[in-house]
């Protein structure tokens, strides 16, 4: 029998959290409105579970997406993980030292890197305001590693693309690249959470800023760009809130009806 229940996704930078990496008190109050309604809450990210394991506790998440739905988790259980060959993960690295570029890898435990004080792994790190991580160029030797990024440019990228031609690459700067299966996707990761919890697409919803959010926001029943979102995915989304420093979580839920202002009183009563 198909559920009636109702699901939520959200993307971590730039849409539940804010471009300083903070969560508003409104998003929280917001979430946890969500959850006494009985609505699924998932976290849908390209970041590794180290990377925000502290949320899971802080905003009573159980479930994720990670790696740009390469690892997926519902209630506390892995339902879904595709690592990358590690025969592939070794030609990788062996090119990347061979040209200077860094590499970070993200298994379900760990964020590792290739190279010690890479300027470009520095300031990606930096913006994403998590510690420089541990070198191990060998990690895909005792971890699975189920996604990679690059750390080059477009123009460097473009050999990496052309001997890995089954991999997919997905850019979130103009120095930093996801290397990830082809196919792989946070769509893919819904698909897998929907069909798990036997929910209809027509009740799923989600919430995204970046060009890795694009194929998720078209995945679901409702998809909500936030204001600070690339105009491609504002333009493929159903809905556009306000930004994720102006209540744009609270203000979405609000706007495709599954929060009323009655079920947050004490965030309203804040924002007169």
């Amino acid at each position: 029998m198909v559920s009636d229940k109702k699901i939520v996704f959200f993307d971590l930078d730039g849409t539940l959290m804010t471009h300083d990496k903070t969560i508003l008190e409104s998003t929280k109050q917001a979430l946890r409105a969500l959850q006494d309604k009985g609505i699924y809450t998932v976290i849908c990210t390209g970041r590794a579970p180290l990377m925000f394991n502290w949320l899971l506790e802080e905003l009573s998440f159980d479930s994720y997406i990670s790696m740009n739905g390469q690892h997926v988790v519902v209630e506390g259980k892995e339902i879904f993980s595709n690592p990358i060959k590690r025969e592939v993960l070794q030609q990788l690295t062996d090119v990347a030292e061979r040209n200077g570029h860094g590499l970070t890898y993200s298994t379900f435990e760990s964020f590792v890197t290739n190279i010690a004080a890479h300027p470009l792994v520095i300031d990606g790190t930096t913006r994403l305001k998590i510690p420089y991580p541990t070198v191990d160029p060998r990690v895909y030797l005792h971890s699975d590693v189920n996604q990679v990024q690059i750390y080059s440019t477009v123009e460097e990228t473009e050999e990496y693309m052309d001997l890995f031609k089954e991999y997919s690459f997905v850019r979130w700067d103009e120095t930093s690249v996801d290397m990830l299966p082809e196919g792989a996707s946070k769509a893919v990761g819904i698909e897998k959470v929907l069909d798990y919890l036997n929910i209809p697409i027509e009740n799923s919803y989600a919430f995204g800023d970046g060009l890795n959010d694009m194929q998720m926001i078209q995945a679901v029943g409702m998809g909500i760009a936030m204001d600070n979102a690339i105009s491609e995915l504002k333009e493929v989304a159903d809905v556009v809130t306000a930004s994720c420093s102006d209540d744009g979580i609270l203000k979405g839920l609000l706007k495709v009806g599954l929060l009323e202002e009655k079920d947050i009183p004490h965030v309203q009563k804040n924002r007169k």
